[in-house]
């Protein structure tokens, strides 16, 4: 689908023709939150008039993606997850030289490599640079030496940035309290999705019902609690379905095997697209030990299901334990498998709580709100420069 439309606003900036932004993120070989908030968000501001560019290392799934929807995509060489001195100074050589080719109106980095490089390479040629956290990595979750580098890094970074904006506003008030930036550099933006059709809308009062857990395969989640807990309520009728693939894929294959759950659990692999998998299910899960903002929450909102989901990063935020669904401690498979059984066992709870998500979602979570959010953001930026 492309990102036309006929809503086109008046962008103009200096009688030049509209607003020019450049997105930067890490890389293009994989689909994770971050890269799906920045296909959203440059989907939508070209309909509505803006001049959007991606630039991202390598190429892949997500430059596949950007290429249907007609977003200009950039590859870079010299960009990767985790760069070293030598290549990052390349990579700030190869970004500048971009920026003075695509001259941008302002440059929005995403994620930390991209982040940190980028803000370096704009905020050198003059040129006013963002910087959106999806969760910081100097939160609890991870350990103590890697959340002192992660935070001496957005330090060092964040007198680059005109604004930094995150996700959620635990995200915002771990910034504050930690003094990683000035707090007038500071926004929440909460994160959001796209409206889907009917036809993704799911069923979640069919029984019995199938549980899912779209996260990538990594030491991050944790699908481990997830089979543990479900290993408790074999005597009730449901099956699992895992979207997503990773690093702990054999890890996590081995141990359903040993805890006797093989013939219910699938594993179903990178989906570029989750919505018609979402619309199948009847409950969805998100067993983590670190988040920023969970994306998949929303879809999983949006598409009116129940959510249970570990108590980490910005999860309370857009997870109303009791009323949208359950918050659970980290690691506890005993109190997961409890709210796993009240929800398999009770298709009425599953509807209720599926329908208080959805109407959260139309209430927070669209992406109406969060271009309005933004765009404000980006007028003033502009209007300082």
């Amino acid at each position: 689908m492309k990102c036309s439309g006929e809503e086109r606003a008046d962008v103009s900036s200096l009688n030049r023709g509209p607003v020019r932004i450049v997105f930067l993120i890490s890389q293009a070989d994989d689909i994770g939150g971050a890269h799906v908030h920045v296909r959203d968000l440059a989907c939508a501001l070209r309909q509505r008039g803006y001049d959007t560019i991606v630039l991202a290392g390598g190429r892949g799934a997500f430059a596949a993606q950007l290429s249907a929807r007609g977003i200009p995509f950039y590859s870079l060489r010299n960009i990767h997850r985790s760069v070293g001195p030598l290549k990052g100074m390349q990579a700030v050589v190869e970004i500048r030289r971009l920026l003075k080719e695509l001259r941008p109106d302002l440059v929005s980095t995403h994620s930390t490599t991209a982040g940190l490089i980028g803000r370096i390479a704009a905020w050198s040629l003059g040129i006013p640079v963002l910087f959106t956290a999806h969760g910081w990595g100097f939160t609890d979750g991870r350990p103590l030496a890697q959340r002192l580098a992660f935070w001496l890094a957005e330090r060092a970074a964040a007198p680059f940035s005109a604004r930094i904006i995150t996700v959620c506003e635990s995200d915002l008030e771990a910034g504050r309290r930690t003094h990683v930036a000035r707090r007038d550099r500071l926004i929440a933006i909460p994160n959001a999705m796209p409206d889907i059709s009917d036809a993704h809308r799911a069923n979640p009062e069919r029984s019995p019902p199938r549980i899912i857990m779209v996260a990538r395969l990594s030491w991050w989640k944790d699908h481990q609690t997830l089979l543990r807990a479900l290993a408790g309520l074999v005597e009730l009728e449901w099956t699992l379905e895992l979207v997503g693939d990773g690093p702990t894929r054999p890890e996590v294959q081995a141990l359903t095997a040993s805890l006797g759950l093989a013939q219910r659990v699938y594993f179903q692999g990178f989906k570029a697209e989750v919505a018609s998998h979402l619309a199948e299910a009847q409950l969805f899960v998100l067993a983590s030990k670190w988040e920023g903002f969970p994306r998949s929450i929303l879809e999983a909102m949006r598409a009116g299901l129940p959510v249970v989901a570990s108590d980490v990063g910005g999860v309370r935020e857009s997870v109303r334990d009791g009323e949208t669904g359950f918050v659970v401690r980290g690691g506890d498979a005993e109190e997961l498998g409890d709210r796993l059984r009240r929800l398999i066992t009770s298709p009425e709870l599953r509807l209720q709580m599926g329908r208080s998500g959805r109407a959260l979602y139309e209430e927070r979570y669209t992406i109406e709100r969060l271009v309005a959010q933004t765009t404000a953001v980006y007028s003033a930026v502009l209007a300082e420069g």
